[in-house]
């Protein structure tokens, strides 16, 4: 992704907006794919969709999101602002569990945070979003900003992070799937996260490449065993007809962090690349930052003594954002911890629940009642054993 979006955007004739237009393809070669090959049973029955949930969980997510990234810009952190947008975030929320408890069919079944693991899970994921995605945004500017790179090589110096978690996340599948033990994976990982992190906390515009690789392949490692396996130990631990909610509640919350965690850490970045600008150009007698209002700096334009300070800015400022990102990371680790390990089930939703359905239809010929229905709702037809890989 990062190394086609660098060469998209340095193409001329196709410029950064194509970043968006070229997963179109995808998109409709994934929908023909699941239309021939994914073969679910088709269920009838009469729904009632959970509108008010949609709404309110919605609006407050929205709410936050945009207070996060106008705070510290737009209007201090403090101030009236900020206890109107957090109030509203928390009296949106508040009518939200209301609305879920009396729905018939929440869009979130409040009921499922009951059991320890996905509560965990959630709470795990939203702080691996953080990490995840603050990666694969601040390293491309990390590159182009501190180091002068074009976006296209931008790309090719973040693949050590994604052949991270390409291997980690595909090496922890397999030997989960033979073994069904998934613990001691998200532990691994989370630990790795919060190592990768820590060192990249250390990044500066000059630091060897090497050893940013080295780094960027820890915290792509780290994330590889954490990101997919947090939904494998939820979707381990809930009935079939829960399947698809639990495993969607847990995405959110990885999604949720990520945009949180890139609207609040890119607040911090432009505080410190700002400070440390400012800083640097006071050396050289320069007053002011020159760098405009929030705007990224045309290196090529600047004088070679004031682009030097600008990039030194820039990678402090950056490593700095990663190593207020690690506390997030332990925080990953210490819900994990209290993850209780169930060893991995090894037959998937339809089958679990046609075995549910012949395990009650015969204690009900036993007892010479009528045989019990199966639940109505089953979730995925694909093994949770599969899904680890």
């Amino acid at each position: 992704g990062p190394l086609v979006g660098g060469v998209i955007t340095d193409t001329d004739w196709l410029g950064w907006r194509w970043c968006f237009y070229v997963g179109v393809p995808f998109a409709v070669i994934a929908l023909i794919v699941l239309q021939r090959t994914l073969h679910l049973p088709v269920v009838r029955r009469k729904v009632k969709v959970d509108w008010a949930g949609a709404f309110l969980i919605t609006a407050a997510v929205c709410l936050l999101l945009i207070w996060v990234t106008f705070a510290g810009d737009k209007y201090d952190w403090v101030s009236w602002q900020t206890y109107a947008m957090v109030g509203g975030t928390v009296a949106l929320l508040a009518l939200f569990v209301l609305a879920e408890a009396k729905a018939s069919e929440p869009i979130i079944p409040l009921r499922l945070f009951r059991n320890r693991t996905i509560t965990l899970a959630s709470l795990a994921s939203l702080f691996v979003g953080v990490a995840m995605f603050a990666g694969t945004i601040f390293f491309s500017q990390y590159f182009q900003l501190a180091r002068g790179k074009s976006p296209t090589m931008s790309g090719v110096l973040t693949i050590p992070m994604i052949a991270g978690l390409f291997v980690s996340s595909t090496v922890s599948g397999q030997v989960i799937t033979r073994t069904g033990r998934w613990k001691a994976w998200l532990l691994a990982g989370a630990v790795l996260v919060t190592a990768g992190l820590g060192l990249l906390g250390t990044l500066r515009y000059d630091t060897p490449y090497w050893h940013v690789a080295i780094f960027m392949g820890l915290l792509g490692l780290g994330v590889g065993m954490m990101m997919q396996n947090l939904v494998l130990c939820t979707q381990n631990q809930v009935a079939p007809g829960d399947l698809g909610a639990a495993s969607s509640v847990v995405t959110f919350f990885r999604s949720l962090g990520g945009a949180i965690g890139v609207s609040a850490l890119g607040a911090v970045l432009s505080h410190r690349i700002t400070h440390y600008a400012e800083e640097g150009l006071a050396k050289l007698g320069v007053s002011g930052s020159s760098m405009g209002h929030g705007e990224i700096p045309d290196l090529d334009a600047l004088p070679a003594p004031i682009r030097t300070v600008i990039e030194s800015s820039y990678g402090h400022g950056i490593g700095d954002v990663f190593l207020y990102a690690a506390p997030f990371a332990v925080l990953a680790l210490v819900f994990s911890a209290f993850i209780k390990e169930v060893p991995l089930r090894t037959h998937g939703a339809l089958a679990q629940a046609v075995a549910e359905k012949g395990t009650a239809g015969t204690a009900g010929a036993e007892a010479g009642a009528p045989s019990a229905a199966a639940p109505s709702t089953v979730a995925a037809s694909s093994t949770v054993a599969a899904s680890a890989t």
